[in-house]
């Protein structure tokens, strides 16, 4: 069964799944399970139901659970129903400040319900931001989270990692496979991130280019940690004549044949430790400057930029010489 089948309900008093979504998800095709609250948020880390739907009768555990959903970006995505008991006004306005994506009052009739329901969830398909084979957000997001830290004055650093000769492997193994390289590092990403860094967050730019953004103190440990994990998966995606080899023939352009070697992966990383950003779009210019240099670099590297504003309007650049760069890790 596919998450997106599935409604996943939660009863903070244990009630049962109500009939009448019980009949909305025969109608529809879906499986509605009921849920503890610690099952709710494994399912929805782990995956993307087609909707959490939560009962009031416990409203104040409800609101509390619906916060934490909404808290992380990649959970966030998930539309949210608040199954209310009453009709009160307060209860509803509530709701909505949680981050509620629908509430459905008793007061309503049984067809307002099943199209409150149904638009919730089709809402939540058509207008959500993110990568269709990760499921991470897209960059709409990540510009936003960006801006938040800077507003917030939080140390920081915005980490922009790709894959060196992605193009290549996806050519001579197809894009299924390409796929699930794609999928293979956005859990990895995600997997160390959240691990040393719960309030940062990971995006998917497209393709094979990723940003995730995290406190300063836990950078490094967790590029380390995603290149180290990376590097021993990587030759598994290969034929084992492949692997053994290192590398496989393929082609340029323009026809020559030439040797391929395995995946690696570059990761460019730019802080605010001895600069002042102002603005998301300088951020994201530095970042991508600082990938573009670690690509130059062989092997599984991450480059962090040490300039400071001063230092770059007197040198320039400077990503030709090892001034201002710091190269901490390569295997």
């Amino acid at each position: 069964m596919g998450s997106r089948s599935l409604l996943v309900y939660h009863s903070p008093c244990r009630a049962p799944i109500p009939a009448a979504v019980e009949a909305f998800a025969r109608e529809r095709g879906l499986t509605v399970a009921a849920m503890t609250a610690s099952e709710v948020l494994d399912v929805v880390n782990r995956s993307h139901p087609a909707a959490v739907l939560l009962g009031g009768d416990a409203e104040a555990h409800s609101l509390e659970l619906c916060r934490t959903l909404k808290g992380d970006a990649f959970q966030a995505i998930v539309p949210v129903v608040l199954l209310a008991p009453g009709t009160g006004s307060d209860d509803v306005a509530a709701a909505f400040a949680a981050g509620f994506d629908e509430v459905i009052t008793a007061g309503m009739d049984e067809r307002e319900r099943q199209l409150r329901l149904d638009l919730a969830i089709r809402r939540a398909e058509r207008d959500v931001s993110v990568h269709p084979t990760t499921r991470l957000p897209g960059t709409a997001q990540i510009e936003r989270d960006i801006g938040d830290r800077i507003r917030a004055n939080e140390r920081f650093a915005v980490c922009y990692a790709d894959l060196d000769h992605f193009k290549e492997f996806n050519d001579r193994y197809g894009y299924t496979e390409g796929d699930r390289v794609i999928l293979l590092l956005s859990r990895i990403l995600r997997d160390v991130v959240k691990a040393y860094a719960p309030t940062a967050f990971v995006g998917h730019i497209g393709g094979d280019d990723f940003i995730f953004n995290v406190p300063l103190e836990p950078m490094r440990i967790c590029c380390e940690e995603i290149i180290q994990i990376f590097d021993e998966l990587i030759p598994y995606q290969y034929t084992e004549e492949d692997r053994r080899a290192g590398y496989f023939l393929g082609r340029d352009r323009r026809g020559n044949i030439l040797w391929v070697p395995l995946m690696t992966l570059s990761i460019g990383v730019v802080t605010n430790q001895n600069r002042r950003f102002t603005h998301t779009a300088r951020v994201s210019e530095l970042a991508t400057e600082m990938k573009s240099f670690a690509k130059k670099l062989p092997g599984s590297i991450y480059a962090v930029d040490r300039r400071s504003d001063s230092q770059e309007l007197l040198l320039g650049s400077a990503l030709d010489t090892p001034f201002g760069i710091d190269l901490p890790f390569e295997r």
